[in-house]
């Protein structure tokens, strides 16, 4: 999948649509961030934040970690504060657990986290080693109470959700969940959400992937379980898609003022949707990204047209 910063030097319309202008940073600073609740308790959240795999964890893995402690200065400057990860992203738990310990935002940051501990083949997760990596993640965070831990990828979920059930009980974790960015797990995922206790999801949605808007979504919402989602910038490499077009003026109506606010508002103008966690290594791409959470949300008409737009795009070009 291309990256913004590829996609900047193909797009002829880009210089204009991610140069923070001193009009988008006027938009920033008068504009505050969408907040939705968390159905299980009602706390609200910035419905942006960041993610961590994708060029995060490749910046993670090197010796310069300069340019990610900026895009956590750009995220909790800006009010943003959901930050998801996973031990299987590389170095990206790491090193992000200690960047917010050294800048003194762990209280700032609501941190989001997984476990995944499965037998070759897929079999049975070993109890002993999933506590394990989930005691690692409190280790590395020195957080008492984690926010949320969900099983990635629903890997063996009555072994490992069943742990994250007890450590709620226990106290020491706020809320639960599962994942999937499989659309072959979606009816698994469907049986979960109807027979546990959960309070997130976390799953793959965007405008050229919308898998997850026929069933799974509807259900959040009939179950009050949060939404948090992957991939918002398409399967399909959408900034790939949209290279030498401009944002459509129509965008307007809805404030968005760069294809990547385009993408995130079509998202969270699902009312579903909790919040968007986009991976990113770069701060102005983090500002961008929260000004997708800013200012008003397409109409349900106007969603239909960004995907009509989308629809009718030519493939992304082969890299």
């Amino acid at each position: 999948m291309i990256s913004r910063r590829e996609w900047l030097t193909v797009s002829a319309g880009a210089s204009a649509a991610l140069t923070l202008t001193p009009a988008l940073l006027r938009a920033l600073a008068q504009g505050q961030l969408i907040r939705r609740p968390i159905p299980s308790s009602g706390e609200m959240l910035p419905v942006i934040g960041l993610g961590s795999s994708a060029t995060f964890s490749q910046v993670a893995r090197g010796d310069e970690v300069t340019a990610l402690k900026d895009v956590f200065r750009a995220m909790v400057d800006r009010g943003a504060s959901v930050f998801d990860t996973a031990p299987s992203y590389g170095a990206s738990e790491q090193v992000a657990a200690a960047i917010v310990n050294e800048l003194g935002i762990t209280n700032k940051v609501f941190w989001a986290t997984k476990v995944n501990v499965v037998g070759r083949g897929g079999t049975a997760a070993d109890p002993a080693a999933a506590r394990a990596q989930i005691e690692k993640s409190f280790e590395m965070l020195k957080k008492p109470k984690m926010d949320l831990i969900q099983v990635h990828n629903l890997a063996d979920v009555p072994t490992q959700l069943g742990i994250l059930k007890e450590l709620k009980a226990q106290g020491r974790l706020k809320y639960i969940g599962v994942t999937t960015t499989s659309d072959g797990q979606y009816s698994e995922l469907e049986t979960i959400m109807r027979n546990e206790p959960l309070d997130f999801i976390g799953v793959d949605y965007a405008v050229d992937n919308r898998g997850v808007a026929e069933r799974i979504l509807p259900l959040a919402r009939e179950r009050k379980v949060a939404v948090m989602v992957y991939v918002p910038f398409g399967r399909t490499s959408l900034f790939r898609r949209v290279a030498g077009q401009d944002v459509p003026a129509w965008a307007k109506e809805f404030d968005a003022t760069t294809w990547a606010q385009v993408f995130l508002k079509y998202i969270i103008a699902h009312p579903a949707v909790t919040v968007v966690t986009p991976a990113t290594s770069q701060a102005k791409n983090m500002i961008d990204n929260i000004g997708g959470g800013i200012g008003r949300l397409p109409s349900e008409a106007m969603r239909k047209q960004i995907e009509t737009f989308v629809d009718a795009l030519p493939p992304a070009p082969r890299r």
